[in-house]
């Protein structure tokens, strides 16, 4: 006879989907609040965010805190260039808002905790068709109806299929399309940023959001997917060494103590 599920399994199932509601949650709130902030104000928010992100990560194993701190970083190097140097975007205040570099780790979270849901597990072929279909849709859109004309956000649709299709884990980048839409129409709507025109090089229009935006950040997805197992084994290797240097040292001390000890018999 099969036993009932538990309440903490149950809690554990839905744990995931929860985080994922929270990261949307603290998105919608931080976004509002910033829409009538100053610098100070957005420290704050940055300061909230940091301890929310740390709190959400207590929880979860260190392979999954690589990832996030690998996604912070190479999404927050991106923001500097991309916005900070070449324009592609502008924030409100003409700045990197102090929010965005933990944001990036919530977002990263969230679709990782949605692609690890039972929830998007078991209906695996549900979810990816539909985000495929919906991306297609939008990028359609975007070249053929939009006010601005979409070319980088087609493109980045295509980077996008490349990565479900292809890619390590096409849940968590479903997760991330999901998020990250939600993310980006939501911010543009409430002028937090906006899309320059153009690409750098003046080739490119870009849609305000571009369609296809999630291909961008599943960038960072990969990095983190990528680059968190050689972190964590090279982590594990300075762990190693450290206590072979200590067992080694340990074992000199002993010899010396035992060869005073002779001397003075």
């Amino acid at each position: 006879m099969s036993r009932p599920p538990s309440r903490l399994g149950n809690l554990s199932r839905h744990r995931d989907l929860a985080v994922a509601g929270g990261v949307a949650g603290w998105i919608l709130g931080v976004l509002v609040l910033d829409a009538g902030a100053g610098n100070w104000q957005q420290h704050g928010l940055g300061l909230a965010t940091w301890v929310l992100l740390a709190t959400l990560l207590r929880r979860e194993l260190v392979a999954v805190r690589l990832q996030v701190a690998v996604a912070v970083i190479f999404a927050t190097w991106i923001e500097y260039t991309f916005a900070g140097q070449l324009g592609v975007y502008t924030y409100r205040l003409h700045n990197i808002p102090a929010f965005v570099p933990p944001g990036h780790g919530l977002v990263y979270l969230g679709a990782l905790a949605l692609g690890r849901s039972a929830l998007f597990r078991s209906r695996r072929r549900l979810v990816l068709g539909t985000v495929l279909a919906a991306g297609g849709c939008w990028a359609l859109w975007g070249l053929l109806l939009a006010p601005r004309r979409d070319v980088l956000g087609a493109l980045w649709f295509g980077c996008l299929v490349a990565f479900i299709v292809r890619g390590r884990a096409p849940l968590v980048y479903a997760g991330a399309f999901l998020l990250t839409a939600y993310l980006e129409v939501l911010g543009t709507a409430l002028g937090i940023w906006t899309w320059g025109l153009h690409d750098p090089t003046g080739l490119l229009s870009i849609g305000n959001p571009p369609s296809g935006v999630a291909g961008g950040y599943c960038f960072f997805d990969a990095a983190a997917l990528a680059l968190a197992p050689r972190l964590a084994a090279l982590l594990s290797a300075a762990t190693r060494g450290r206590l072979a240097r200590r067992r080694l040292s340990w074992r000199a001390d002993c010899r010396n103590d035992l060869t005073g000890a002779a001397d003075r018999g």
